[in-house]
């Protein structure tokens, strides 16, 4: 059953954004009185489809293979590689026969509709749902912030306890941290209280000391003392530096969540529910602690001592992936019961859903870099789409369903618009050198770089599936 949902839940979600993004393009060449010979929801390959109705010129239906779904626009060279109709004279109804300003529309209309789709879902969780943080007082509790490394080169120290931001009281830190207001200020003064521990030797009367006032080393004393930090001129530049590591982070304690498949976690036998205590001969306190220990020996294999749910402990050997990961995602504890919500009103919940689906798109954009570049293996950062649909669980949540499709979304969109043949941002590319040079591109050039496309894509859907394939065989 467990399986049934995970797979009803993809299933439904890609159907919803298949649909979308078809009748994207659907709606966009029937506007300019271009013919719309097929829409389907999944690709009938080979021929085979569930069923099909023909309502006007276009032939509507569903095929087997959910990898996408497709329309077949008269006289455009697309997928289906058909150049028969090319050979007949142009008619006023087909794709060929218009502006190129026109096509190009057409070609962007599945990826805009997309777009609009991810944006407005997170427009509405955030209106919905609100968002929900720690509040500095339970940060503070729970043992201070985590600094990363440039943190810690500006003064502070893992374990402060961040009190005021330019005089004034904290509540929501990251936020109040992130606001403008505070960064644009001209001096930024940080307060925090830091823990000392004294250990110096006093001089003290004991009656077990034969002679009053001898040195003794009395016991270690902690104390919280108050300080100020002032942030340099160039602090902005250095917030901006690059890294996996955020500023400053709640010390959240974790236990492992969900274990993927074949990863480096899953090969050392860490399961769900198990607590790392230490990592070789360090501690683990927090997440972005233990975050950091990962980063600095990446590549390397390591000694994990563990607590099972039992309350068993035991080590185990685990090799590091060179990004600093092990294949886990954290299952966070100890701040139940201590979040607030903030609820948002729709112009507010605009400007945030408009600001995160740009921020994951920009974030996509720098993880594709990074895998074009060899910064990241390509093996351990791209999913499939049983990858994909493990995402969404064996538990019917539709807030996580609905955030889900909104990510994968606005992913579409951005995948779909790169310059590739065959994908919408090949054809736009095409276009676009039409519309700057005036003559259009050839036909065998478009079909040259069809094929090319075609091949590509296939051979990206068969390394995913091999990625998931592996990854479930621990290879």
């Amino acid at each position: 059953m467990d399986t049934l949902i995970t797979i009803a839940q993809f299933i439904l979600a890609l159907s919803i954004l298949v649909t979308l993004h078809e009748f994207g393009h659907f709606w966009a060449a029937r506007a300019f009185g271009i013919r719309v010979e097929k829409f389907y929801l999944f690709f009938d390959a080979w021929g085979f489809k569930f069923f099909k109705f023909k309502r006007g010129d276009t032939e509507y239906g569903m095929g087997w293979l959910p990898l996408g779904g497709y329309v077949k626009i008269a006289g455009m060279i697309d997928e289906s590689l058909d150049t028969g109709q090319l050979k007949s004279p142009v008619q006023p109804w087909e794709f060929r026969s218009k502006p190129a300003w026109q096509r190009l529309i057409v070609m962007v209309g599945g990826v805009f509709v997309n777009l609009i789709l991810g944006i407005a879902i997170m427009i509405v969780l955030t209106f919905t749902q609100g968002e929900r943080y720690i509040p500095n007082s339970a940060i503070n509790a729970m043992g201070g912030i985590y600094a990363n490394p440039v943190a810690r080169s500006l003064g502070f120290r893992v374990g402060d306890k961040i009190t005021a931001l330019n005089r004034t009281p904290v509540d929501n830190l990251l936020a109040e941290f992130g606001n403008p207001s505070f960064l644009m200020a001209d001096n930024k003064e940080i307060s925090i209280e830091r823990l000392t521990i004294s250990s110096k030797y006093v001089k003290i009367n004991s009656l077990t000391n034969n002679t009053p006032g001898t040195p003794m080393l009395s016991p270690s004393i902690e104390f919280y003392h108050d300080t100020i930090i002032r942030m340099p001129k160039n602090f902005e530049e250095l917030l901006s530096k690059k890294s996996d590591l955020p500023f400053f982070a709640p010390r959240l304690r974790f236990k492992i969540g969900k274990v993927v498949g074949g990863s480096n976690a899953a090969k050392a036998g860490l399961e769900k529910g198990d607590e790392i205590l230490t990592m070789d001969a360090d501690s683990v306190v927090s997440f972005f602690e233990f975050k950091e220990l990962l980063l600095n020996k990446s590549g390397q294999t390591v000694k994990l001592g563990i607590r099972s749910l039992d309350g068993k402990q035991s080590k185990a050997m685990a090799s590091i992936n060179e990004d600093g990961t092990l294949g886990f995602q954290p299952e966070f504890y100890g701040v139940e019961n201590l979040e607030k919500k903030i609820g948002y009103g729709l112009g507010e919940s605009v400007n945030i859903g408009i600001s995160r689906s740009f921020g994951l798109i920009s974030a996509n954009a720098k993880a594709l870099g990074k895998v074009a570049t060899g910064k990241m293996d390509a093996s351990k950062s791209l999913a499939g789409p049983v990858g994909i649909a493990q995402m969404f669980g064996s538990k019917w949540d539709w807030i996580n369903f609905w955030t889900l499709t909104a990510m994968l979304s606005l992913v579409l969109a951005f995948m779909n618009m790169l310059p590739i043949p065959a994908l919408d941002g090949g054809h736009s590319m095409f276009l676009l050198y039409e519309i700057i040079s005036g003559r259009p591109v050839s036909e065998k050039v478009l079909y040259v770089g069809q094929v090319i496309g075609i091949v590509f894509l296939l051979s990206l859907v068969a390394f995913t599936f091999w990625v998931d394939i592996a990854r479930a065989l621990g290879i």
